[in-house]
Parts: structure tokens; sequence; C-alpha cells
């Protein structure tokens, strides 16, 4: 890539804008999270769903001490990959306590029950087990606190990720797939077929999103998966009538008009001449879109009608936890909605960015 070529003088253009490019380090870091997953929470069951119900609601920072009452060696160990992807299901039983003493071959543990209430003491047999305390008792801080069934707030707000920047991503895939398409066809022939089209989009334009989203998972059915389309099937329009607009703009100049005259088919004129010259825009709406997707993902997981539990989302989080900001706990609502209000913003910067980066009228000034 040369220094002058477009695309270069395009990203030094975007680096001086020190928001959106900090936007885009933001966007970054969530993708690696997302990434590795299961590999970075302090939770490594699969959807970090390990509970203990005597720990809800604990404040950020609490550390407890657990011991192993009971191990299940028919559970096997998965490969880093599959950790990475799923998580692994953990072999033994713990419970929290607040002290413990070995006496020959047993136990003896105060189970923890509250932190104004003394549990009576219980004893386990211990066996013989050489390095028992080493083993079998172990310390865990939840550094974001625990959530209403006592699981790890950090673990979930990790896992969320995945949820929000997949449906992002599925659902702008698809809305490119079909903006584009319809946009091109409509803006390149014009006539009785752009006014089809045009009216088309005009209806599902005036339809509310959330309210169009609803009503294609009420067809799809709840789930994971059908958010994927929900989402993607109600936010093309804005895609199609930018590209419509470009298209119509780029039709009459001369390398289309030469393209045209050597006989190429109005496939290749389209897909090889016209859409890489709007690419730009293009990249800028579907910045914008890939928001506007996530705060739809988390509007429907609020609703119920998104990820199912136990499956991790910043919207059913708040969900769960929304009466809480009025108690003690409002942090049980306020972490995923800082999350959802970050990723958000961070999109919106680079989209900006990105259209100030792609503004034809100011490439000629010095880069």
């Amino acid at each position: 890539m040369s220094t002058n070529s477009p695309s270069k003088k395009i990203w030094n253009k975007f680096k001086r804008n020190k928001l959106a490019f900090g936007g885009l380090i933001f966007i970054l870091i969530l993708m690696l999270m997302g990434v590795l997953g299961y590999l970075i929470t302090p939770d490594q069951t699969p959807y970090a769903n390990t509970m203990h119900l005597q720990l809800s609601n604990k404040k950020p920072f609490r550390t407890f001490d657990f011991l192993i009452i009971n191990r299940n060696p028919g559970i096997k160990r998965v490969t880093l990959f599959k950790k990475m992807l799923f998580g692994q299901e953990a072999n033994f039983k713990s419970i929290p306590i607040t002290s413990y003493r070995v006496e020959g071959n047993r136990i003896f543990v105060r189970e923890y029950i509250g932190d104004d209430e003394n549990a009576e003491e219980t004893s386990y047999k211990i066996n013989g087990q050489q390095n028992f305390e080493k083993n079998n008792i172990y310390t865990q801080t939840f550094y974001f606190g625990t959530d209403m069934y006592g699981r790890d707030l950090l673990s979930r707000l990790i896992l969320g990720i995945r949820v929000s920047l997949s449906v992002g991503l599925m659902a702008v895939l698809i809305s490119l797939f079909i903006g584009v398409s319809l946009g091109a066809i409509a803006g390149y022939f014009g006539a009785e077929i752009d006014a089809f089209i045009s009216w088309f989009m005009n209806v599902i334009w005036s339809l509310p999103s959330l309210l169009l989203v609803i009503a294609i998972s009420f067809a799809l059915g709840k789930g994971f998966w059908q958010i994927f389309i929900a989402v993607g099937l109600s936010t093309w329009v804005d895609v199609s009538r930018l590209v419509r607009g470009q298209v119509m703009a780029l039709k009459e100049v001369e390398f289309v008009e030469a393209a045209k005259a050597l006989g190429f088919s109005t496939q290749r004129t389209i897909v090889k001449h016209i859409l890489p010259n709007i690419a730009g825009p293009i990249l800028v709406v579907a910045s914008a879109n890939f928001a506007a997707a996530i705060l739809l993902e988390t509007g429907l997981s609020f609703l119920g009608f998104g990820a199912q539990p136990p499956m991790p989302s910043w919207g059913s989080m708040i969900k769960e936890h929304y009466a809480y900001i009025i108690m003690d706990a409002a942090y049980l609502a306020v972490l995923p909605g800082l999350a959802i209000m970050l990723t958000v913003y961070a999109f919106n910067l680079l989209a900006i960015g990105l259209r100030d980066a792609f503004d034809v009228k100011s490439q000629n000034t010095n880069v």
C-alpha cells in the first residue's frame, strides 16, 4: 500500500480522529475478549452458570472459601479450543464455607449461609487423602459481585459480549446482502423495478424496528439463531436506500458507460465497477447498523424474545435485575447497561470517523 494510495489517506485521516480511533480500539478489545471467551472468565463452566444461592447479590470484590464435597470422575476434560468455545463442565460440587478444621480423617466446616448467620458445624470424611486442604479447598474472588442466583457477574458479562457482537455481525451481513442487492437493482434499472422496490422499502421503513423484530421473532420462535434473522430483516432498509441513491448517481459516469460499451454483463458492471466505488458509504452505514442491531438484540432479550436462559445476554441480565436499581444492588443492572452503552457508543464513534474519513469533498486536503 503506497503512501499516496486512497486507502492509506483514508486510514491516516481516520487515525487523526482520536475518538473514532479509540472506539475502534475498544471494539477490537471486545472482540478479543469475545473470542477468548471461557479462557478468561473466572467461571469456565458452560454459560458461566455455576450457582451458589447462598451467595446471591454479593457486592463486588467479595472473596469466599469453598470446600469441594464430591467429584465426578466421569466428566471428561475438553481440548483448549473446545473449552474456549463451549467451556468446561465442572467435575466437582462445592459449597461456600466460613471456617474449617481437620481432625484425623474428618474435616469440620461451617457452611456460609449469610453475613449475619452462623451455620452449625458439619463434618465430612476425608478417607485419608494426601494434601486434602490443597486439593479440596479453594478461594474465589467475585470482582463484579454475584447475581441473584449466586453466579459470577464478571464471567456472564464477558460471555454476553459474544451474544451482542455475534448478533450484530450476522444481522449486518444479512442486512448488507438484502440491502445492497435490492438497492443496486433499483438504482441501476430504475423505472417500474425502482418504483416497486422503493414502495416496498417505504412499507418496511414505516414499521417501528422493535415491533417488526418482535413480529418476526413470533413467526420464527424464540432463540439465539432466530435473532440473527429477525434483526437482519429489520435493518436492511437503510443500506438499500443508500445504495440505490449511490448507484443512480454513478450509473451514468464514464467508466460505467465504458463497461457497457465493452459488452460487460449487468452483474459484472454492478459488482466489479459500481459497488467498489460506494464501499465507503456502505461501510459507514454498516457500522451504524451494528450499533442498532446490538440495541435491538438487548431490547428483545429484555422482553424475553432473545437469547434464552441460561445463555448470558446483557439484555436478559438487565431484565433479571432491574428491580435492584432501587435497592442496595443497583450494579447488577447498571453494569450490563454500561456495557451496552459503551459498545453502542464505540460503534457510533467508528461510524462517524469512517464518514469523515470517506468524505469525498475533503479528500483533496493534505494528509
